[in-house]
């Protein structure tokens, strides 16, 4: 039987187009991005345990993409066209990202959405702004700050995260309208196989997260919804959110048992005050952490 859960707004709409939450829990901050404006949105969960306090708003570039914590303080950044590195501020004020220089000079091509593996490295994928097929890849920060092309041929590069145990990762090219799993040779870095792992219905596949059960959260753009798919591909829970474009969700909060989703109003067709909030629910089962940059 399939769990129906309804997620609360938990933020006034404070994005155009927000996206990749992520749990910090050296600090105790649920970040996500507003993409477009290239800003970082930064809520402390440990100050404001009901989660609606203060959204803190930090401009970091043209576009930020995605990022994760890095283990030495501060942030690992996928910006327009390549990764950069951000201070905690207080460190280096409120500043842009220092890049780490462009990867491609396509100006019709960004970033879109990543995460870390096991070993430490930052992943993050591309697409085309009128998202032409084809166009976009996946590529792998090393913690020694060099770049590997694990994928080409991507069309809308979404959610990666890796299994609990760190042998495999969920990935979705959002325009295959389904979630893949990828082994992963992290030593050479190279993806070795990429297997369908359950095709989406009700929405478009964005970005997705992993709880500690083995279960897949993957948000549906244009689908009001988050699903839950066990470790065998059966749809199991279904949370309802109440905007037509949810973009991504990530446990958080000190039990990692907070399942927060980002939205946009970029598409949804109104301005109701929802999409563009952040939204969350309590699901019944915790999160893992999210693997922090090595670099």
């Amino acid at each position: 039987m399939t769990r129906q859960i309804t997620a609360e707004q938990a933020t006034p709409a404070v994005a155009e187009h927000g996206e990749g939450p992520v749990w910090d829990a050296s600090t105790g901050v649920l970040a996500s991005v507003d993409m477009l404006r290239g800003d970082l949105l930064t809520i402390d969960l440990l100050r404001d345990g009901t989660g609606r306090g203060e959204v803190r708003r930090r401009h970091v570039g043209d576009v930020l993409a995605a990022l994760r914590p890095r283990a030495r303080g501060g942030w690992v950044v996928a910006l327009e066209r390549g990764f950069g590195l951000l201070d905690e501020p207080g460190s280096a004020g409120d500043g842009p990202a220092r890049s780490l220089g462009e990867l491609w000079s396509d100006e019709g091509v960004r970033m879109n959405d990543g995460g870390c593996d096991p070993a430490g490295g930052f992943w993050c994928g591309s697409m085309a702004y009128d998202a032409a097929p084809g166009r976009g890849a996946l590529y792998r920060l090393a913690p020694d700050g060099s770049v590997a092309t694990m994928l080409t041929g991507i069309t809308v590069s979404n959610g990666l995260c890796w299994t609990p145990d760190g042998a495999h990762a969920y990935y979705v090219d959002s325009d295959t309208g389904r979630i893949d799993v990828l082994t992963v040779d992290l030593a050479a870095p190279a993806v070795t196989s990429r297997e369908k792992f359950v095709d989406v219905e009700g929405g478009t596949p964005d970005g997705l997260t992993v709880d500690a059960e083995g279960g897949v959260w993957v948000a549906l753009w244009g689908g009001s919804a988050v699903h839950r798919y066990a470790a065998d591909g059966a749809l199991d829970a279904v949370v309802q959110v109440p905007t037509t474009h949810p973009t991504a969700c990530a446990f958080a909060g000190p039990e990692l048992d907070e399942l927060w989703i980002t939205t946009s109003a970029t598409g949804a067709g109104v301005t109701d005050g929802r999409a563009g909030a952040l939204y969350r629910c309590r699901p019944g089962v915790r999160g893992v952490e999210p693997f922090p940059y090595q670099g």
